[in-house]
């Protein structure tokens, strides 16, 4: 069989001798590079490209790992830092390959408008997929794969590297000779660089990397140290830390044993309790240092011998069983084996055992489990700092690019494709759909007063309903596909915005479109009123945002700054100060009187899609493609806290007139309702 290498072919397995896939008809390559034979896929990378496996026809058939770069995306920034990610793993895994568990370097190249990167093939499995047949690992066990771990991170640490991405995904229990590799070396980055990311980019795992690495985008030894410490801990509970992270941050961390089936001897617990603390300069600072205190004393005089070497540790595979014992250990192996699959279904539900893997950068993924229902469920009340997560609910539309709250906090509105939901906020049980757009719905919003719900479509049309009858009052038209609208303080005017790059403005009243906005070169994303009404703001994909007149209609000041689309935008409620968020990753704050950018905000990993200012202005929250809401304090533009539970990216998100309640929503088609607990 050939494989196609075009990472968009459904089925690219294709019989010997064919020139051409028979399902895309791309060309196919039958050697890469003239060397390297591609047999299939070994998973899809979601966007940037495949990973397959391959035979090195130069060393006799031997087998390769082959990697390819071939993202989807177009935006200049992105493709760059795909690259660049793309580009260090290489340069990692040739200055680290010398080591015995960690992948040789076989290869770097372009081809076909491709990158690849080969590299050597671990014949093995994973952790996780050894846990999920284990069910759990002792403490020996435990100990054992800390004492075969710790000198493979010392070598890459003293070599200038972190690895940011432990966890059991990325370590294989190599077939030949039962020793742990470290595979992944797509995150790593270099030490000496402090490895502060410009853009703000934060690359590992949730649940996995330590809070300066999330938080800050900074890493150090002691960041991997909590990385493996996660992973022991998974192993050794069975339980995910992404899951614990997702619903107490890194509260999770500090009540760590309450989460053992057994205990464990002091001397592992004090380890372990080291490597998950949450303060940097509390954890160990090398892996030289967890050796020492995971040696017994009365070795004390080999340990130095035994840290120093990573091959003559004692291997942690299965011990060896004579030959005369294999057939009592295989039926015994076999009826266990029965056993898992009968009960294994019933037992993996009771024990909450969930593995989710988050990550932002290009590499192995982790599919075992992506029900968001199954994260957080819906009844859920479990304690994010002041924040929780009250409610989690499905709409039946591909993706909810907005919703709002009515004034009294009791209902939730969303757009569901070319329909309008209304939802219960107590019980998040659906009360109406209003039909009545024939295009997808883009955006939604409230008057004031909480009778009349306005809703813009793909239809070209903007529609207003009596909420509280579920009846449509009127259709304003005039307009090409409305992206964005707003609604004035005073409840008179309603602003919309258009892929036709305008904005008009319409008396809410009778209809009548009073002006239309002239000004920007591409779609407006995104619009507010100033609170005193004399001023409107909008945000394009043009990288500008503008301020008008409302009463002339005139550009009066033109902000830049942003390097990619504006697409939301708010207002605090004294009228000084904007703030608004980007596909650049950014969020910026400005000084409405003087035009002047305050600060830059950098913590997500993909594009600002939404970002909601709480009543009393003091708290922002941002929702961003890598499928995260941050909260952020507004004065000092402190990052408070991050809340992750999305399946994909966060579109919208609107506080309660209380400043008590958070709803988001975004491309998983979730609406989730957040609470502060007081």
């Amino acid at each position: 069989m050939i494989c196609c290498l075009n990472p968009d072919c459904p089925h690219p397995l294709n019989p010997d001798g064919k020139e051409f896939c028979q399902t895309c008809n791309s060309p196919l390559v039958q050697l890469l590079r003239k060397r390297f034979r591609v047999i299939r896929v070994l998973s899809d990378e979601g966007g940037f490209g495949r990973t397959y496996l391959a035979e090195d026809i130069d060393k006799l058939n031997e087998r390769c790992v082959i990697k390819q770069l071939a993202p989807k995306f177009q935006e200049s920034w992105a493709l760059s830092k795909a690259m660049d990610l793309f580009q260090r793993e290489a340069q990692r895994l040739q200055q680290l390959g010398e080591h015995p568990q960690i992948p040789t370097l076989l290869a770097y190249f372009e081809e076909n408008t491709y990158l690849y990167l080969v590299q050597q093939f671990i014949d093995g499995q994973n952790l996780l997929k050894e846990l999920q047949q284990k069910r759990g690992y002792s403490a020996k066990e435990i100990r054992d794969i800390l004492l075969d771990l710790l000198p493979v991170l010392r070598f890459i640490h003293e070599r200038g590297v972190i690895h940011r991405d432990i966890k059991p995904q990325n370590i294989i229990r190599r077939k030949s000779d039962g020793r742990l590799c470290l595979i992944d070396f797509g995150s790593s980055k270099q030490l000496t660089a402090k490895v502060h990311i410009q853009m703000g980019t934060s690359i590992g795992s949730h649940g996995y990397s330590a809070i300066e690495q999330i938080r800050d985008g900074k890493a150090y030894p002691a960041s991997d140290l909590f990385s493996l410490g996660a992973t022991c801990f998974h192993l050794l509970t069975g339980v995910s830390p992404f899951k614990l992270w997702t619903e107490h941050g890194y509260a999770w961390v500090q009540d760590w044993q309450h989460y053992l089936k057994n205990p464990i001897a002091t001397e592992l617990a004090e380890v372990i309790d080291k490597l998950l603390a949450k303060d940097t300069h509390h954890r160990y600072q090398s892996a030289e240092q967890v050796l020492k205190a995971l040696m017994p004393k009365q070795l004390s005089e080999r340990k130095t011998e035994i840290a120093n070497s990573s091959v003559i540790l004692p291997p942690t595979q299965p011990p060896f069983v004579p030959k005369k014992y294999t057939l009592v250990r295989n039926l015994f192996l076999l009826s266990s084996f029965v056993m898992l699959i009968v009960l294994g279904e019933f037992f993996y539900r009771q024990s909450h055992h969930f593995d989710i893997s988050v990550s932002s950068r290009f590499g192995q993924s982790d599919n075992t489990a992506t029900n968001t229902e199954a994260i957080l469920p819906q009844s859920s009340k479990l304690p994010m700092g002041n924040f929780y997560l009250a409610h989690t609910f499905k709409s039946p539309s591909k993706s909810v690019l907005s919703v709002a709250i009515s004034p009294d906090g009791k209902t939730i509105v969303s757009n569901s494709g070319d329909t309008i939901k209304l939802w219960s906020l107590t019980t998040g049980r659906e009360i109406i759909t209003l039909k009545g757009h024939s295009d997808r719905v883009n955006v939604v919003s409230i008057t004031p007063d909480g009778q009349t719900l306005v809703s813009g479509s793909e239809d070209k049309t903007i529609k207003l309903w009596n909420l509280a009858r579920g009846q449509e009052i009127r259709t304003f038209e005039g307009h090409n596909s409305v992206h964005t609208l707003v609604i004035s303080p005073d409840g008179n005017l309603v602003a919309n915005g258009s892929d036709d790059n305008t904005i008009k403005l319409w008396d809410l009243a009778t209809g009548q479109e009073i002006r239309t906005f002239n000004g920007h070169t591409s779609w407006v994303r995104s619009i507010v009123f100033s609170p005193d009404q004399k001023t409107l703001i909008s945000a394009s994909r043009d990288q500008t945002i503008k301020i008008w007149d409302l009463t002339t209609g005139n550009e009066i000041r033109t902000l830049t700054g942003h390097t990619q689309a504006v697409t939301s935008i708010a207002i605090t409620p004294d009228g000084k100060t904007l703030i608004s968020g980007s596909d650049d990753q950014t969020i910026k704050i400005w000084d409405l009187t003087t035009g002047q950018e305050i600060r830059t905000l950098v913590g997500h990993s993909g594009g600002v899609r939404s970002i909601a200012l709480s009543p009393d202005g003091q708290t922002l929250a941002s929702g961003s493609s890598d499928k995260t809401i941050k909260l952020w304090n507004i004065k000092t533009g402190e990052q408070i806290r991050t809340l992750a539970g999305h399946g994909d990216g966060v579109q919208s998100l609107a506080f309660s007139q209380n400043g008590n309640i958070l709803v988001s929503c975004g491309f998983d088609n979730i609406i989730k309702i957040w609470r502060i607990s007081t």
